[in-house]
Order: structure tokens, then sequence, then C-alpha cells
């Protein structure tokens, strides 16, 4: 728990009634719009007619030009110019190793609300462990296995013939007949001996993926309605950790967080907040009882 140095009732949002873009063609809509409408009182209206595949593919045969901050940003930009609305968000997802361990693959979602009118930009996070496989094999039993791990048929899949570049993709694989058929065609048309499948990372055709853009839309939502008690702007949210939380068996300063900072993006405003619960650090965080 968190003790401010100031109250802490939420004011309500200053987006209430107004009306947001969000650009998207892989069914996000679905999660994004009921959290914020619910938690802002704004309005999301759904845009369309821009080929978002165009900004990078998870298959690669779109490379994504930039960060993934500026793939969300671009997007966002996109959906304000398509609709006149000068209010946007959209999200980017990125994969790769667990950052604890490197052993599980790791999903990262980024949602950014773009404010053109308060030059505003406030970006929402979430991430976790994902379903992010892939195989190479000529034998259907192992593609069986592979799928049933991968948590197909509510997670789809994509089939290559030759390794993961190859063009010759089928993509959103949802029902097992269609599954064996792409890989009975993939054996056909080989050059190297083995099928290369993997998991379908589009929202719409993963479950696990599109649960956590829930989650960043939820965080999203809560940086937004935290307004700065200086000038009130959205997106007042922590900025600094200070460690040093007091250990319990000794007393001595440990790296555990003792303090947060918040900040304003638009004025500068800083505030403590402290922890105080835990008040103290486990021992075994401590340099001194725990070396």
């Amino acid at each position: 728990m968190i003790s401010t140095e100031s109250g802490n009732s939420t004011p309500p949002s200053v987006y209430s009634g107004e009306r947001i873009s969000l650009l998207t063609q892989h069914g996000k809509e679905r999660v994004i719009v009921p959290v914020l409408e619910r938690a802002l009182g704004c309005r999301l209206e759904h845009v369309t007619g821009y080929d978002t595949d165009l900004l990078g593919t998870f298959t690669r045969e779109v490379p994504r030009a930039g960060s993934q901050l500026e793939a969300a940003r671009k997007k966002a930009q996109v959906g304000m110019e398509l609709s006149g609305l000068p209010l946007g968000i959209a999200n980017e997802g990125s994969f790769g190793p667990d950052p604890a361990m490197g052993m599980f693959p790791w999903n990262i979602e980024l949602m950014i609300w773009i404010d053109s009118e308060r030059e505003l930009e406030v970006v929402g996070t979430a991430e976790g462990k994902t379903n992010f496989f892939h195989l190479l094999t000529a034998d259907w039993a192992e593609a069986q296995t592979f799928a049933r791990e991968s948590k197909f048929p509510e997670h789809h899949l994509v089939v290559r013939p030759d390794g993961e570049h190859d063009p010759r993709m089928h993509k959103g694989i949802a029902a097992w007949p269609e599954l064996e058929l792409a890989f009975s065609r993939a054996l056909a048309r080989l050059a190297n001996g083995k099928v290369f499948l993997e998991t379908d990372m589009r929202a719409n055709a993963n479950p696990t993926r599109m649960e956590t853009i829930r989650l960043a839309a939820e965080n999203l939502a809560q940086k937004l309605r935290s307004r700065c008690p200086s000038c009130d702007t959205p997106g007042f949210w922590k900025v600094e950790r200070v460690a040093g939380l007091p250990c319990t068996g000794c007393g001595e300063p440990t790296s555990e967080t003792r303090a947060e900072i918040h900040g304003c993006l638009t004025c500068g405003h800083r505030s403590t907040r402290y922890v105080t619960d835990p008040p103290r650090a486990d021992p075994r965080f401590c340099g001194y009882c725990n070396p």
C-alpha cells in the first residue's frame, strides 16, 4: 500500500463524453472499448480503412519500422487523421524471452493515448507469459502435439512449407481439419524436408494476447484517471522508485521500494508516496541479514 502526501480521492474523468478514435483491424475493440468507456465515460469509435499490417506483421513479411512505441503512435495518429478526431488510441505488442530467466515466451503490450489539444501522450502497459511457439517437423503426430500445447484451436496457427521466412504461408488456422490440410499441402511443397508451424500472434487469433491487451487498457485507464494536483493534467503517475525500505530484522535500508515519486507530464509537479504495506522489508532482501 502507498500513502500519499495529499488526499487520494479520484475526480471525474476529464474525457467524459469525448469521442476517441481507435484504429484496429484485429478485433482489439472487443476488450479495449468496454474498459475505457466504463472508466472514463468517453466514447471510442472504431476506425477502419487502413491496413495496419503495413506497419509490421508478426509473421515477418512486413518488418516493423521503428520501436514498439513508435508503431503504436503511428497507428493512433493514422486513426485520428481518418476520423478527424483530436483524441486517439492504439495498441502494439511485442514478443520475446521473459525478462527474469529468459526461459519462457513473454508478451509486452503498449497502449498509447494521444490528446493533440493538450499535447499529451499517456502510455498504458501490461506484460506476461504467452504462447509464442514454433516447430519444424515433417511428422503429423508432432504437429498435433505442438498444436495442443499451443492451445489450438482457440489459439490459431500459421503453417509454412519451408522455414520461418517462407512467404507461402497459411495464417489463421482455427480448426483441426484445416490444420491437417494445410500441413499436408506444406509437406508436398517442401524443399528442406520440414514444415514450419507457429502460433498466430494477431490479437483476434490469440485469446492469451487479447487478455494482456485488456490489462494494458486497464493500466491506461488508471493513469488517465489520475490527475495532477497542481494543474489537473491526466496521467499523473509513477516516474521514479526510491529504494531503502528498512529491514524487519535489523532496520537497515534494503533495495526494496521505500517510496514512489509520481510526476506530471505537463507542469513537472512531483509527489512522494511512501510504502505503508508492508512497512518494512523481509530480511531475505537485506544485504546485512542475508549477504
